[in-house]
């Protein structure tokens, strides 16, 4: 047993231990750390909405609708995006052609009333059956 380490030591080779796995492992875990600190997490942009307070029941809301917001600005959104009062029918039709859904109007409390039921006229004439305007629960006394 001994004289294998001897002859070993004799003929002048070097005994090194092959480490490029564990480099390769620290590399990995380097990279890992790299990527999770510099990574920025993107927060999806939308509109704040003041809903108005709404005295009657609450409704639960649908998992599937089309929601139209309106600022109090004046602006009509749809999926973020400002599409005015003459788009509305169109993207309306275009949502209940793929599914009839019901169309949900998250008003802002200070957005015009008039403005507001443009925006419902709009979207029953592009053929929405269901149209709400969702609110907030009434705060409990």
């Amino acid at each position: 047993m001994g004289s294998f380490h001897q002859a070993a030591l004799e003929e002048g080779s070097e005994q090194a231990i092959d480490i490029a796995p564990v480099n390769m492992i620290d590399l990995m875990l380097i990279l890992l750390i790299f990527f999770i600190v510099s990574t920025t997490f993107v927060q999806e942009t939308g509109v704040e909405v003041d809903k108005p307070q709404s005295g009657g029941p609450q409704h639960p809301g649908s998992k599937s609708n089309i929601t139209i917001a309106l600022t109090g600005k004046g602006e009509v959104l749809y999926e973020g995006y400002d599409i005015g009062l003459s788009r509305i029918q169109q993207k309306v039709k275009q949502e209940l052609q793929k599914e009839k859904l019901p169309v949900i109007i998250q008003a802002d409390a200070d957005a015009e009333t008039g403005l507001l039921v443009r925006v419902i006229d709009e979207a029953r004439r592009a053929g929405a059956s269901e149209v709400n305007v969702a609110t907030r629960p009434a705060a409990k006394k």
